[in-house]
């Protein structure tokens, strides 16, 4: 047997296993849609990609740079088989060698709200602006010189004397700490309210660990930041060590309830009181206000909504409230720490939209007896050692030491509408 016939024989071997492998990957790949789409979770909730197939060459090479592994190859094209997972950091579409990719909010099924701004980031409403992922930009880096660049369009206007600040700032996420860097960059009388406890905004609730940043950022006062990737709690500190260098001011845990007009200014009410501004620029995200309980107690500080480190909950009584993914794998997750009690409240008789992976974790710790899952189930009351529940019309009492609401959140499309911000609804489109 010559060289040749050797070549020929270790090619021919090499392409046989290379094949088997891709057909493994694509049955694989497959299997995984069909589940999503089995158990409701075919439609992604944010921004995220969507492929052209007459430009994919099914390289795979976004599937690689995806780090929540949610694209996969269907059918010979690459496709988003994990809707449920894409956080719409856009990582896929820096990959993609043909420009395959774009993304988009909604689908054909499921609309999404975006509202109208012009290229200064200004809406319908004269004087409010909007930027970063409430605008339709998921992108931390485009975020961020959204929030850069409305603050520039403000800086152009009239200040009036009659107001407390020449901008309010509604959010810290990319946008509006980008934002926040700039009023100060520019000498801006400004003022950042954040209705939760920490900044960093949607980039605060991505999972452990994961991918935040896939491209370089332009901050005022600070330069470019080469992050090429990095993950989220990185991320996070070296932006709270951002603020701490700039003294950029926050208030946390303060809530935008209203915007009214009046007197050639607005005046902003929260939870806290009312300010006025001249111009008020919106960078909130799309998760919204987190949708409460309604019930007695629930002001109580042991109420949280949503899950940061299930090992602080060792040996502790934990009431989960809620039917989707987070509130599965938040009781699943607390229910596998040491000497945990879990009671997991979900008002319906079954879990519809859950991954299928949490299903099945949740049988098993019902099984092994590490949580109970009560179904058709309401909590009525909160108290400092108890909580009150009723099931099928049965009121009881429940040792608990936390409680955990994972019941979504309200979008704030309602009170920008009231405001007069007109809205467009996107079904796959950019």
């Amino acid at each position: 047997m010559n060289y040749l016939s050797l070549y020929l024989i270790a090619i021919l071997v090499i392409m046989t296993l290379y094949i088997r492998r891709q057909r493994r990957i694509h049955s694989a790949h497959t299997a995984e849609l069909q589940e999503a789409i089995r158990s409701g979770l075919a439609e992604p909730a944010s921004l995220h990609p969507i492929v052209d197939p007459s430009r994919c060459m099914g390289s795979g090479s976004c599937a690689k740079a995806c780090p929540e592994e949610a694209l996969g190859v269907v059918s010979g094209k690459m496709a988003l088989k994990n809707a449920a997972a894409c956080i719409g950091h856009g990582a896929c579409l820096a990959a993609c060698p043909t420009e395959a990719i774009k993304l988009v909010f909604g689908t054909e099924k499921r609309g999404v709200d975006i509202p109208n701004i012009s290229p200064e980031f200004e809406t319908n409403v004269p004087g409010v602006f909007i930027a970063g992922e409430l605008g339709g930009m998921g992108l931390i880096r485009k975020a961020c010189e959204q929030g850069r660049q409305a603050i520039a369009s403000i800086r152009k206007k009239s200040r009036s004397d009659q107001a407390d600040y020449d901008v309010l700032i509604v959010g810290c996420g990319p946008a509006g700490l980008s934002a926040g860097l700039s009023a100060i960059h520019h000498k801006l009388r400004y003022k950042i309210i954040e209705q939760e406890d920490s900044l960093g905004g949607t980039v605060y609730h991505y999972p452990r660990q994961k991918i935040a940043m896939t491209a370089p950022v332009e901050l005022d006062l600070i330069g470019k930041i080469k992050f090429n990737e990095v993950q989220k709690e990185v991320l996070l500190k070296f932006w709270n060590d951002v603020v701490a260098k700039t003294n950029l001011q926050i208030s946390f845990h303060e809530r935008m309830e209203a915007v009214e007009r009046q007197n050639g200014c607005f005046v902003v009410r929260t939870n806290r009181g009312s300010h006025t501004a001249a111009n008020v620029l919106l960078t909130m995200g799309r998760r919204g206000t987190p949708r409460k309980l309604e019930v007695p107690g629930e002001e109580s500080p042991k109420v949280a909504y949503r899950l940061i480190d299930a090992a602080q909950y060792a040996g502790q009584a934990v009431l989960v409230v809620g039917g989707g993914d987070s509130a599965l794998e938040a009781a699943i997750a607390i229910s596998q720490e040491k000497g945990s009690d879990v009671i997991l409240s979900y008002r319906s008789s079954a879990f519809s939209r859950v991954k299928q992976k949490n299903r099945m974790l949740l049988e098993q710790q019902e099984k092994a007896g590490c949580l109970r899952i009560m179904l058709n189930s309401t909590v009525k009351s909160i108290h400092e050692r108890d909580v009150e529940i009723e099931q099928d019309g049965v009121l009881q009492r429940y040792r608990n030491d936390a409680v955990i609401v994972c019941a979504g959140g309200l979008l704030p499309t309602p009170l920008l509408q009231k405001i007069g911000i007109q809205f467009d609804i996107k079904f796959g489109t950019a």
